[in-house]
């Protein structure tokens, strides 16, 4: 039978588990995608890599890879698994939509199941954001190990933080909402900032990771109170998971499982799992997923490449370890607009080209890289300055209706 906990046993609990070093360089990826036309939560399909298939709340579709021993072998079970995953769509009449954002249809709830029943429950106590992320947003998730010893863990994690804003400005590619260009590069980390208010702010920047990251799990609120059918998960206001040790709900204490649980609906840009989970990338068109994925592992799992970028992204820094929330803003604003953001964009994709030579890496993998670059890096651009183009040009957006939103969204931009 499962017990009730401490918090010093809570905290032990979230610290040991959330950071799991040792000898190992695996990397994994998760890729949601949107969904053209929307309907149930179908998931029965076998990949031929394993990759596993869920549905997301606004019926985005999501493939996790199985952790892979090298980047290349993750790229190749990858885009098996995303062509199997897209026929057995297109038999369904359905195409997935390359994106970060949904910005034309509303943000209508497709999966009724109680976890997401209550967590619109919690979001809908702040305004609309809550259910345009669940139901209209699309990422590409990195998941790389969290390094050999608590040194080299620090390290990555301050590391993976440096180059969240370089991730989120040279993919940025949400930009339209309501139909219209929305004033941001990436709407989708726009809605973050509305939905958490201290979204971006580090949660640990020096000192005792462990500790901080179990600090921010039992003083962040609880969305869901689980309980057995036919009983609903809704959380009362302002519960924290700390406060939830404390005092109780309604007679019950929290287990070991609950807050487990509870750190599944926690969404901070990187999110530790055992392993590093980069949240902070914008969904691409096609296999456009590829080149963050090569960026993102390169610049953390080569040594050198490493040393090189936490140097490099050492000006979006200042006097500090990690970037502030206000760069990270201005990263999803405007991307690569902005002038600090751009250079060290480039010398991260010139960083991870040597390093991609040095080790011999796929041909395929070094082009794919070096074409984005000249595509949109050195021409002081992003994925999302296309579908802007397209709004200019007035060319609709692909396979999407033209529902307008049904909130003012004015005010924020």
């Amino acid at each position: 039978m499962a017990t009730t906990l401490t918090e010093a046993e809570a905290a032990e609990h979230i610290g040991r588990t959330c950071f799991t070093t040792g000898p190992s360089r695996r990397v994994g990826v998760e890729l949601e995608w949107l969904v053209h036309p929307r309907d149930d939560d179908e998931t029965a399909w076998d990949l031929p890599f394993g990759s596993k298939v869920t549905r997301e709340a606004g019926g985005q579709v999501e493939l996790s890879s199985l952790p892979a021993d090298d980047l290349a072998s993750c790229v190749v079970a990858v885009e098996t698994d995303q062509t199997a995953l897209a026929a057995a769509l297109a038999e369904r009449g359905q195409i997935v939509v390359g994106g970060g954002f949904d910005g034309v249809r509303d943000p209508e709830r497709q999966i009724d199941d109680r976890r997401y029943r209550a967590m619109e429950t919690y979001y809908d106590r702040n305004g609309p954001w809550g259910r345009m992320v669940m139901c209209g947003t699309a990422s590409i998730q990195v998941n790389l190990d969290a390094g050999d010893d608590e040194a080299e863990l620090r390290r990555r994690w301050d590391l993976v933080h440096r180059l969240g804003p370089v991730l989120v400005a040279a993919f940025a590619n949400s930009p339209v909402m309501d139909g219209r260009h929305s004033g941001w590069k990436s709407t989708r980390q726009a809605l973050w900032t509305k939905l958490v208010p201290d979204w971006g702010h580090p949660i640990s920047d020096e000192g005792d990771l462990r500790a901080d990251f179990a600090r921010f799990v039992l003083d962040s609120e609880v969305m869901c109170v689980r309980c057995d059918p036919p009983g609903e998960w809704t959380a009362p206001p302002g519960l924290t998971m700390r406060s939830w040790i404390r005092d109780g709900v309604d007679g019950r204490r929290p287990t070991i499982e609950d807050v487990d649980y509870h750190m599944t609906t926690l969404f901070p840009p990187v999110r530790a799992r055992g392993w590093l989970e980069l949240r902070m990338i914008d969904q691409q068109e096609g296999d456009g997923w590829i080149v963050p994925a090569v960026l993102a592992t390169t610049l953390v799992d080569d040594p050198v490449a490493a040393d090189a970028a936490y140097a490099a992204t050492a000006a979006l820094c200042g006097e500090r370890n990690q970037p502030s929330a206000s760069v990270w803003e201005q990263a999803a604003r405007i991307g690569v607009a902005d002038p600090d953001l751009a250079g060290v964009v480039r010398d991260c994709f010139t960083i991870a080209a040597e390093s991609l030579r040095r080790t011999e890496a796929s041909p395929t993998l070094r082009a794919a890289l070096a074409e984005f670059r000249a595509r949109y890096v050195d021409a002081g651009r992003c994925p999302a300055d296309d579908q802007i183009d397209r709004l200019h040009s007035g060319a609709p957006e692909p396979h999407l209706e033209t529902t307008p939103l049904a909130h003012d969204a004015t005010g924020w931009r």
